[in-house]
């Protein structure tokens, strides 16, 4: 019977090329997320699943992948993979809080794994890059600005075809609308509607308004309420011409433009705008929300998400650790850019030089060849087939950018030559090592 060699269905596997790729993007992420001073730590993926599953709501427990051992051995507790970076970071948190330094800026990338049914661009196992900043006790709303600014910064990194554009809102801001409408009691059944609005028709979410036996004058304010959106100065002017007098709205939207000068200031007032349709709908949040979309290409939906939480290990301490985070789905991300085209950068060939020995005979010269070009921090490999020459070069043109053959009249020569596969061209390099780099290419 000829076993099934298909990946399972949900996970991804790339190309050597491919892969490159995008490991050259989740270089960028990590790279941008400690220049920004967010520290990278790394929990375990599997976790016990009370831990797992204590904020967990809806279908999360039929989602998550149980670890079991066939083994016969001593009982262990009952163990799960995880499925996201927040709950291993607040277990993490409250485990190692007297060896940590608050405010709390932390970066995690790694994968996560979630059995719900696989779709196009939705993944089984996944990579998310998440930064969060944790405080204790407390932690200024200058905090959120500073996540979404490191979100942008990092994107801008990929240098796409097409910028990206944070939408932001604040939870208070809803909260406070509804609760001077009277319709507090219905602020989730309310916030799930709003949540879909852009994916179904203006009517649709009309309907399903009044399905929750909201009179229609409230009706259309909501409706209205949730088309608002703009840069600061017309969205916070749209909301305080409002007029609504409730402390929670009033405190939202003092954040949100406190968020919004702070980001308007760095310079990325053209990439950031207050929405009223961004209501994220994980239940946790509680102040700031945003996501971040390609305006081009909508239809992807959002490319990067996150928020306020007032506090994040409620379930494991009494003590309170408020905190702001951000996550990248790369896995999802990469997929989108991959499909649309949307790169600027390219792995092109995966190694600078392929070293070619003609015979068994030139093998220790290519050796010592190969690594006098790694001394110089290139990339180099060895062919130690017994094919024909022009069939190792063929080999060499598909993996590398350059490809220099060791002959008997290349045994111990200082200069070499290198043939490019790009332009086809012979290039003579100094193969000596030297203190200069820019010694090693002959004149």
């Amino acid at each position: 019977m000829k076993v099934n060699t298909s990946p399972i269905s949900g996970t991804q596997e790339l190309t050597p090329e491919t892969q490159a790729n995008f490991d050259i993007l989740k270089t960028k992420i990590n790279d941008s997320y400690q220049k920004h001073g967010y520290f990278n730590i790394e929990t375990p993926s599997i976790e016990r699943t009370e831990i797992l599953l204590a904020k967990a709501g809806g279908d999360t427990e039929k989602q998550i992948y149980k670890v079991v051992k066939t083994t016969e051995s001593e009982l262990e507790a009952d163990q799960a993979l995880r499925f996201d970076h927040t709950v291993p970071l607040a277990r993490y948190v409250v485990e190692h809080e007297n060896d940590l330094t608050f405010p709390f800026k932390v970066a995690q990338s790694g994968l996560n794994f979630r059995g719900e049914r696989a779709q196009k661009g939705r993944f089984r196992e996944f990579y998310q890059c998440d930064i969060d900043v944790i405080g204790r006790d407390s932690l200024p709303v200058a905090y959120d600005a500073d996540v979404i600014a490191t979100l942008l910064d990092t994107f801008n990194d990929f240098n796409l075809s097409t910028p990206v554009l944070a939408r932001i809102s604040n939870r208070k801001i809803l909260s406070g609308f509804l609760e001077a409408l009277g319709l507090d009691k219905k602020t989730k059944e309310i916030s799930n509607v709003i949540d879909h609005a852009e994916k179904v028709t203006p009517e649709k979410t009309k309907m399903d308004l009044e399905e929750l036996e909201i009179n229609k004058t409230d009706v259309k304010k909501i409706l209205d309420f949730i088309e608002l959106k703009g840069n600061r100065s017309l969205i916070i002017a749209e909301l305080n011409n409002l007029e609504i007098n409730n402390e929670t709205f009033k405190a939202g939207v003092y954040e949100l433009d406190q968020v919004l000068y702070l980001l308007e200031s760095v310079g990325l007032d053209e990439q950031v705008e207050g929405d009223m349709k961004i209501i994220r709908g994980l239940d946790y949040y509680t102040g700031t929300v945003f996501e971040f979309i390609l305006p081009e290409y909508k239809n992807i939906g959002s490319v990067c998400g996150g928020g306020r939480y007032e506090n994040l290990a409620g379930f494991f301490t009494k003590k309170s650790f408020p905190g702001v985070g951000g996550s990248i789905g790369l896995t999802r991300l990469f997929y989108v850019l991959n499909e649309k085209n949307l790169f600027n950068f390219d792995s092109q060939n995966l190694l600078d030089y392929v070293i070619i020995p003609v015979t068994e005979s030139e093998y220790d010269e290519a050796f010592n060849v190969a690594r006098r070009l790694r001394e110089k921090n290139y990339s180099a490999t060895v062919v130690l087939t017994d094919k024909k020459l022009s069939d190792k070069m063929g080999y060499a043109a598909k993996v590398a950018k350059k490809g220099i053959v060791i002959g008997e009249a290349e045994i111990g020569a200082t200069s070499l030559t290198a043939r490019n596969f790009t332009t086809g061209e012979n290039e003579e390099l100094n193969i000596e090592v030297t203190s200069n780099p820019e010694d090693f290419w002959a004149d």
